[in-house]
């Protein structure tokens, strides 16, 4: 079943900005490098090394800043101005991640913005589409077909 459309109600973006940023920021770069090196090949993306990236999602009024270094992904303190930020709300954020949009898509119909260095964006939009997000599947014991 596809993704609905929807946008979290505006009480989040208003609320968002004034909410600790590290929490989700925690989550994010936990799953980013739990992905590293199974899907995201890390070769492919040492022009971030070092860089500042920010993830706004729009409708939750969140940002959410980060960085790669030799450790793999880890939070950014720093509210300086991001080399890169992609922003973009919360459904479209997931229809990514679920492959039932791709980043052209959202991108054209101005769904997904990418702000700042241009070569990073492109880099991180054809990881994107180079993910085999099969890889992350896991197999739960129980579950197996019979």
């Amino acid at each position: 079943m596809p993704l609905p459309a929807f946008t979290l109600p505006p009480l989040f973006a208003r609320i968002g900005p004034h909410l600790p940023q590290l929490p989700p920021t925690l989550a994010l770069v936990g799953g980013l490098n739990l992905a590293l090196d199974r899907i995201l090949p890390r070769d492919h993306l040492d022009a971030l090394t070092g860089k500042k990236l920010m993830l706004r999602v729009l409708d939750a009024g969140m940002s959410l800043r980060f960085t790669l270094g030799e450790r793999g992904f880890r939070p950014l303190l720093d509210t300086g101005r991001p080399d890169l930020c992609i922003s973009a709300t919360t459904r479209d954020y997931l229809a990514l991640a679920l492959r039932e949009e791709d980043p052209d898509t959202l991108f054209f119909n101005r769904r997904l913005v990418m702000e700042g260095d241009t070569d990073l964006g492109l880099l991180v939009k054809n990881t994107l589409d180079a993910v085999d997000w099969s890889a992350l599947r896991l197999p739960l014991p129980g579950l197996a077909p019979r």
